[in-house]
């Protein structure tokens, strides 16, 4: 189990009340889709919103209602292998690639499967009093189905790429925040090097692989105070950028030749116009709006192609550490953007809009341990051939974010909101 943290978060009547608003929440995701959207996968990396819904109660029946409860009745004996994900210490799983060929159980189980976890859940948290560990693990849930609700919508929006007509999720579904005027000409703000801390120790939740909190040296950087534009990354097409070898790394331009790469993933030029899918339909691009659905591998060339690089997670992390966190809150059944901060002289758009490429590779900590048992499992054996990303996107739940979260995609990874922010090196003053 997590080592258990003293704060608010782990009081029985936070708990509770949290579990609530996780669990409603990501039913909410759902209320839109049909029984085919639900029960489809669109590739091997995605997943089907109905396993979604079934993966996080999974969760909570194995990690702490098998485990509090001694006489508690499983609600289908298959559902321990249907739904368990890579826990290998816990049992055996079905196959990653094929859970779109589940067609049963079928949605409404799924959901009567949801509703016997958390009555159980409820009861538990309601009328029991558990130690510190238990309620960490519960904790950790609520965050781990955090991450599967942004899951549901990313992969949602992958299946709704493989059909022609284009559809929609909802009208009012989340999309990069809007600005109410063009950004200004991208300005890049200075940090001071030398030693700086970065990474979690303290109170308040954080993922293991956030810590522990450590020193590290920086040069002198400055890091650009906005992500890229679409109207940006647009000069870096015309410019010819998928055609020339130059800016990219090897396995880049092998990718780009080997998928055919032209543009952000789900951009399809009619006409002139640029158009690109979004939960809300097919649209028109906003070029002042963040470029997102771009591979490590892009950014970096666009990187290179602009004259700057990606930022290390450590000086994105240094750069916005005390930032307000923006992101998305769920509300009358439609997700709304928060408005990301702005302090003059300051990046901003930190949080909430796309998920920022780094050019950190997905490693320990010094001193990283996993936790004990399986949930030691969470993350740390991930931590080969995947890139860092930072800041969280516009499918991100507001309350999910925080300057030291560790999100990791393989380098050609491109259905999750991701986009670019750009660093440089400068001389020490």
């Amino acid at each position: 189990m997590p080592d258990p943290k003293p704060d608010a978060e782990l009081e029985p009547s936070f708990l509770a009340k949290r579990y609530r608003a996780v669990r409603a929440a990501s039913m909410t995701l759902a209320d839109p889709l049909s029984d085919e959207d639900c029960a489809l996968q669109s590739m091997p990396d995605a997943s089907p919103a109905k396993w979604h819904l079934a993966h996080t109660s999974w969760y909570f029946e194995t990690f702490v209602l098998a485990s509090v409860i001694g006489d508690y009745t499983a609600f289908h004996r298959d559902f321990a292998f249907l739904f368990n994900s890579y826990y290998n210490s816990v049992g055996e799983q079905y196959s990653r690639p094929h859970r779109g060929l589940l067609s049963r159980p079928s949605r409404a189980q799924v959901v009567d499967y949801r509703e016997h976890v958390d009555r159980a859940m409820l009861a538990l948290l309601e009328g029991r009093a558990l130690d510190a560990a238990t309620r960490s693990v519960i904790l950790l849930g609520t965050h781990h189905e955090q991450q599967h609700q942004e899951l549901l919508l990313t992969d949602l929006k992958h299946l709704f790429g493989q059909n022609p007509t284009g559809p929609t999720y909802r009208e009012s579904a989340a999309r990069p925040v809007e600005r109410r005027r063009a950004p200004t000409p991208v300005a890049f703000v200075p940090f001071d090097g030398g030693l700086h801390e970065i990474g979690c120790d303290g109170p308040g939740f954080t993922f293991d692989n956030e810590g522990p909190r450590h020193r590290i040296h920086l040069e002198p950087f400055a890091l650009a105070h906005r992500p890229v534009t679409n109207r940006e990354y647009l000069a870096f097409i015309e410019a010819g950028g998928y055609r020339d070898p130059t800016p990219w790394l090897a396995d880049g331009w092998a990718k780009v030749q080997e998928e055919g790469w032209e543009a952000p993933l789900y951009w399809q030029r009619r006409g002139d116009t640029w158009e690109t899918l979004t939960l809300g339909g097919v649209r028109e691009i906003d070029l002042d709006t963040p470029v997102t659905h771009v591979s490590h591998f892009e950014a970096d060339a666009y990187a290179t192609w602009a004259e700057a690089r990606l930022p290390t997670e450590a000086e994105w992390e240094v750069a916005a550490t005390g930032r307000e966190v923006a992101g998305n809150f769920v509300e009358n059944g439609a997700l709304h953007p928060l408005p990301a901060s702005s302090r003059d002289g300051a990046p901003t758009q930190l949080f909430g809009d796309v998920w920022e490429w780094t050019r950190s590779a997905y490693s320990p900590y010094p001193g990283f341990k996993p936790p004990e048992g399986a949930l030691g499992e969470y993350n740390g054996k991930f931590m080969s051939g995947q890139m860092v990303l930072r800041g969280g996107s516009c499918v991100s739940p507001a309350d999910h974010l925080r300057a030291s979260y560790r999100n990791f995609f393989y380098p050609d990874a491109r259905w999750q909101f991701s986009g670019i922010r750009l660093a440089r090196d400068r001389a020490a003053s």
